[in-house]
This record gives structure tokens, sequence and C-alpha cells, in this order.
């Protein structure tokens, strides 16, 4: 399966995502928090990094769990300002 290139706007959010969950994650551990949520910690750190801007939604909603983050802040701080 061929995946449809990421669009600017599409990377734009995958790097706000992970800047705001990196935040969040603030002097706990990625590997700390990684292994709350289920996930491994080469997986976040690709979050984070915004080596992985499109990230499934049940991870993101554990990683917000974990991080004491509702949904709508995710979307408030990742979505880029209409233009």
């Amino acid at each position: 399966m061929v995946r449809t290139p990421l669009t600017p706007e599409e990377r734009e959010r995958g790097e706000r995502l992970g800047l705001f969950l990196r935040a969040a994650r603030g002097e706990r551990s990625m590997v700390e928090i990684a292994a709350a949520a289920g996930l491994s910690a080469e997986t976040l750190r690709k979050i984070e990094t915004g080596r992985a801007p499109t990230p499934a939604f049940f991870t993101v909603a554990a990683l917000a769990g974990v991080l004491g983050l509702s949904m709508d802040e995710l979307v408030v701080h990742c979505t880029p300002a209409p233009v």
C-alpha cells in the first residue's frame, strides 16, 4: 500500500503535536510516559520529533491520558491558525 504524501499543513500539525506533548511531558522520562501509554519509547520519540506526524487516534488518546491533557487541548494547540 502506498501512502499519499503528507501536505505541509499535516506536517506542521504533527510538529505542533510533538512539541506540545514534549512540553507536557516536562521532566518525566520518555520511557516512563511511553510505558504508561502502552507505547515504545521509540514511538514516542518519533511523535515528539515530528518523524511520525500522523499517529493513530488511540495512540494520541493514550498519551493525552497519561499526560493529563484533554483532546480539546490537543486540538487547540496543534491546529494551525487560519490564514
